[in-house]
């Protein structure tokens, strides 16, 4: 099973910026795609952005103009640039891939990074 370590999460004071970024612990070939969410203390986990093999991406409407997706060449390593951030984007933000072999998918998770925006 592909582990995905995510990595770039810290204190920041609002208004400030971070990027997050998703390390497979193996190349994820063929079809698949990345997507990001969070969950803060007491909420269930919210989706955020998705982007496909095709470069394609989608957003949350909670993040749109704020957050932006985006992946490397080698469609290896997956990022979150996050800008104008607020304390309610407080929370753990998680990198997650699927990806399909013949009628099969599979599914992984991070293990989170915290993000904390206070002053």
């Amino acid at each position: 099973q592909v582990q995905l370590v995510e990595s770039g999460g810290g204190l920041v004071q609002p208004g400030g910026s971070l990027r997050l970024s998703c390390t497979p612990s193996e190349r994820i070939g063929g079809l698949n795609t990345r997507g990001w969410y969070r969950q803060a203390p007491g909420k269930q986990r919210e989706f955020l952005a998705r982007i496909g093999g095709d470069g394609r991406t989608n957003y949350a409407d909670s993040i749109l103009g704020r957050f932006s997706i985006s992946r490397d060449t080698a469609w290896n390593k997956v990022y979150l640039e996050m800008n104008n951030l607020q304390p309610d984007d407080t929370a753990v933000y998680y990198c997650r891939a699927e990806w399909w072999i013949g009628q099969r998918s599979y599914v992984s998770w991070g293990q989170g990074t915290q993000v904390t925006v206070s002053s």
